[in-house]
């Protein structure tokens, strides 16, 4: 998908939509796909510049009661010591596809890369995961497992994620994976082999490689050989193809510790050897010294990412250092990019996710994996579990849970009140609205608009306008003729004189949303969809 600028995307379709109930996801829009357009969220401040007497407020997800959903193994099966969700989640059609490291309980085996193995999991609904047996790989003197076929074999995978690209000429790359895997050179360090597939369980890796022990040799390394340790998010951007992992090499300027960086590829096969710093908390741009490197507030493991076409969110860790293991922990932040290379946060050093209470299947440390799905009236992201206090000591480890959020609502737009004053200081009453910044739009396609929005109602609505990109309104859209939008609802359609799809549009457009009515304090707006 290429993106001339930061909100330059292709329009891929228009859903049509007939019917919607009240307040909820009706029957009809059950499968309303958010990423076939443009997506303009309350807590993006690229698509949403411009506001006034409003207030952001994230909101933070429940974690599932089924959790953990995939467990450990029996003993003797590949995941019997650990199920580690440094992987992905792909919802394709009516199932629902899972890759994640397993670590076996093999103690026997002194290579250790190679405990390390990648397997497959699968859901009809996206909660009820099984490990089918795929009779693919000989483990302990048979193929009844779950695991994927890589060729070469075996090569340690410690952390996956995968990708789906259907746009791929080639229908043996239909499906991609990058992988943490480790080389030597004075040391064990880690570093990218990338794979593709045709279906997803047999995997072919895309460069000439022999390995050694279950690890990369030097020279057949397609990133420099410096530690790096892919791969916290995997995917494709102004048909780029990007791996963010985590780092804590110094870059143009020294950082605490661990930061997320990133490597490109026009072709998944060469990669740059050049890379840049996608994110960097604030307290790492104080450096604690050499030899330091476990202290301090840290980026862990980059970013897992949901491309949603014109921005892409995503989650890092966050981890808590100290001088000893014992006290190191790590909780989920969130960001977001308008241009794939930079992230930031919505809300700063805010805590999406915190780790489990002690005694809890996730007690410790959370990790982020790529799983992010809008399933019914609600938004499931996967997240696994690592507990860094006692990684030492080599206990059981992972799982894969679910935390939720209703549909796409990780944050909210409300009527900011203190800017009423009071008393004597009683202000006039201030307008609280927002205008987008510029959206293009296609030539003679019709183009449809919703509102993710609650507490809507007679004495609360949203006042939608259209208005070009110099922010004259469009007659027959703005001023009296206006849309009012009195129902809440995750994709409540946006009507102009009774209209769903607008046509003969300007090359680029703006909107204009204002929170009105006696009772706008109850109004939250989440996002605003255009298909």
């Amino acid at each position: 998908m290429n993106k001339p600028s930061v909100l330059m995307f292709s329009l891929l379709g228009v859903i049509c939509v007939s019917t919607f109930a009240a307040g909820q996801l009706a029957a009809a829009d059950a499968d309303f796909d958010e990423t076939a357009g443009v997506t303009l969220f309350a807590f993006d401040s690229v698509a949403i510049p411009f506001s006034q007497n409003l207030r952001l407020e994230m909101r933070s997800p429940t974690r599932h009661p089924a959790n953990p959903v995939v467990q450990r193994g029996k003993p003797g099966t590949p995941d019997a010591f650990g199920v580690q969700f440094y992987g992905s989640v792909i919802r394709e059609g009516g199932k629902f596809r899972m890759w994640y490291v397993a670590f076996d309980d093999d103690t026997e085996n002194k290579v250790a890369s190679a405990r390390w193995r990648a397997a497959y999991a699968e859901s009809r609904d996206g909660l009820h995961w099984t490990k089918p047996n795929l009779g693919l790989v000989e483990y302990r003197g048979n193929k009844n497992n779950n695991l994927i076929l890589t060729d070469p074999a075996p090569l340690g995978f410690v952390n996956l994620k995968v990708l789906s690209d259907p746009d791929d000429p080639d229908p043996a790359r239909r499906y991609k994976i990058s992988t943490h895997v480790y080389f030597r050179n004075s040391r064990r360090l880690g570093t990218l082999a990338p794979f593709a597939s045709a279906d997803g369980l047999r995997w072919k890796l895309l460069t000439p490689a022999k390995p050694k022990n279950a690890e990369l040799r030097k020279e057949d390394l397609v990133l420099p050989a410096v530690h790096f340790e892919p791969c916290g998010g995997l995917y494709k951007w102004d048909g780029m193809y990007y791996v963010c992992g985590q780092n804590a090499m110094n870059a143009t300027r020294p950082y605490q510790g661990r930061v997320a960086r990133t490597y490109r590829s026009p072709d998944f096969v060469n990669w740059s050897q050049t890379s840049s710093v996608a994110f960097v908390r604030e307290p790492q741009h104080t450096y604690l010294g050499p030899g330091r490197s476990r202290e301090g507030e840290q980026t862990h493991e980059a970013i897992s990412v949901w491309n949603r076409g014109n921005v892409l969110l995503g989650l890092y860790g966050i981890w808590h250092g100290g001088k000893e293991w014992k006290d190191v922990t790590i909780d989920l932040g969130f960001v977001v990019s308008n241009d794939g290379v930079s992230f930031r946060e919505p809300a700063h050093e805010w805590t999406f996710l915190k780790r489990g209470e002690d005694g809890a299947w996730d007690q410790g440390g959370v990790l982020q994996g790529q799983g992010f799905e809008n399933i019914g009236d609600e938004t499931f992201i996967y997240y696994g579990a690592w507990d860094p206090r006692h990684w030492q000591d080599t206990p059981e480890r992972g799982g894969v849970g679910i935390a939720t959020l209703p549909r796409d609502r990780f944050g909210d737009l409300v009527v900011e009140e203190a800017g009423k004053g009071s008393g004597d200081y009683q202000l006039p009453v201030i307008t609280s609205e927002f205008v987008t910044a510029a959206v293009p739009t296609k030539a003679g396609i019709a183009h449809r608009f919703y509102l993710n929005a609650d507490g809507l109602g007679a004495q609360a609505n949203l006042k939608v306008e259209l208005l070009d990109d110099r922010e004259r309104p469009l007659p027959g859209f703005s001023g009296k003729a206006a849309a009012i939008v009195r129902q809440s609802g995750f994709h409540t359609p946006i009507l102009w004189n009774g209209q769903t799809a607008i046509v003969g549009l300007p090359g680029r457009i703006r909107l204009k949303v204002s929170f009105e009515g006696e009772q706008n304090t109850k109004v939250r707006f989440s996002a605003l969809y255009i298909q």
